[in-house]
């Protein structure tokens, strides 16, 4: 091999293994961070957690629990007093306990095979084998009693949280596309300033406005976009607003003056257009994170309800049955 002039051939062999070696290194290390890139970004939704590990878990749970209640030798009256009613009944309460854990929990963010995500991916598919495994300790003897109330909690707190896996799985890519317009994703933050900023210039566009207009323009000046009921929140529906009744009052005082050049009603009623529209995003925005946590007003109160009526449920059993 030729070498380059003032270079000698040891130190040109030598030149290329160096660089040879720093390639295989930097290979290495980019097969190592793409490897990394890929476990961190890979996606797995707490449903499909470890190719659905829980709910495997759950469905054999209640499987192995209704065939012993179907195929076991038991006495028909007060299941609940038996060893497999103990047993079941032993299984829903400790399970109970268990899923209560879960706000314990999210204080905590760790990985592996109980990080978050798999706690509530076991919460989910454990908490639902509960309407087998709780019913069958019942023995289905359900009546106006301590027994039968905890079990109505607990059936109340499922389906809350059954409501709950719903607007987690639907709801986020309805704010994710909410925020997003022409110009990018908009904050809630933004929303505001937006419309703040809106208020700004119609309030300067209507000054040259006769009296009487300008008192409906400064009605909606003065509403509070926040102002309104649960109701209206949830709804996203706001009878009262006074933008849009701004807004058709203007447009039917319009319809019946005669058109003039650069009239301020115009530049008012296109601010006021782009207001009503940023006003309905940022009520679709409040809607959607107002579902994200209506349903845990219903799923955690009753869940303390739950524990003081298996309490009472468990002492009775014992002391008094």
């Amino acid at each position: 091999m030729a070498s380059l002039p003032g270079l000698e051939p040891t130190e040109t062999a030598a030149t290329a293994e160096d660089t040879t070696s720093t390639d295989t290194r930097k290979r290495k290390l980019g097969l190592r961070r793409c490897t990394r890139r890929n476990k961190v970004t890979s996606h797995d939704s707490f449903l499909s957690y470890a190719n659905g590990r829980w709910w495997k878990v759950a469905g054999v749970l209640c499987l192995v629990s209704l065939l012993a209640y179907i195929f076991a030798p038991l006495p028909a009256q007060h299941f609940g007093g038996t060893w497999l009613g103990y047993t079941l009944g032993t299984i829903s309460a400790g399970l109970i306990v268990w899923l209560t854990l879960l706000g314990v929990r999210k204080r905590a963010m760790t990985p592996g095979t109980w990080s978050l995500k798999a706690w509530t991916s076991a919460h989910v598919y454990l908490g639902l084998s509960l309407i087998v495994v709780a019913t069958l300790h019942t023995g289905f003897d359900l009546g106006w009693n301590v027994h039968t109330l905890a079990w109505a909690l607990m059936m109340i707190v499922i389906v809350s949280g059954m409501f709950g896996i719903w607007f987690y799985w639907t709801l986020p890519q309805a704010l994710s596309e909410n925020r997003y317009d022409e110009d990018g994703a908009v904050t809630e933050k933004q929303m505001i300033e937006q419309l703040r900023s809106l208020d700004r210039q119609i309030h300067d566009a209507a000054q040259p406005l006769t009296a009487e207009d300008a008192a409906v323009v400064e009605k909606s000046l003065e509403q509070d976009p926040f102002d309104g009921s649960i109701w209206n929140r949830v709804t996203a529906r706001y009878p009262n607003c006074a933008t849009r009744r701004a807004a058709a009052t203007l447009r039917e005082a319009r319809a019946f003056r005669p058109r003039v050049a650069d009239d301020p009603l115009d530049r008012v009623d296109a601010l006021l257009t782009r207001k009503e529209a940023m006003l309905a995003r940022l009520r679709r925005h409040l809607r959607l994170k107002s579902l994200l946590q209506l349903w845990l007003y219903v799923h955690v109160p009753v869940t303390f309800a739950l524990l003081a009526a298996l309490s009472a449920h468990i002492v009775s059993v014992f002391f008094y049955w």
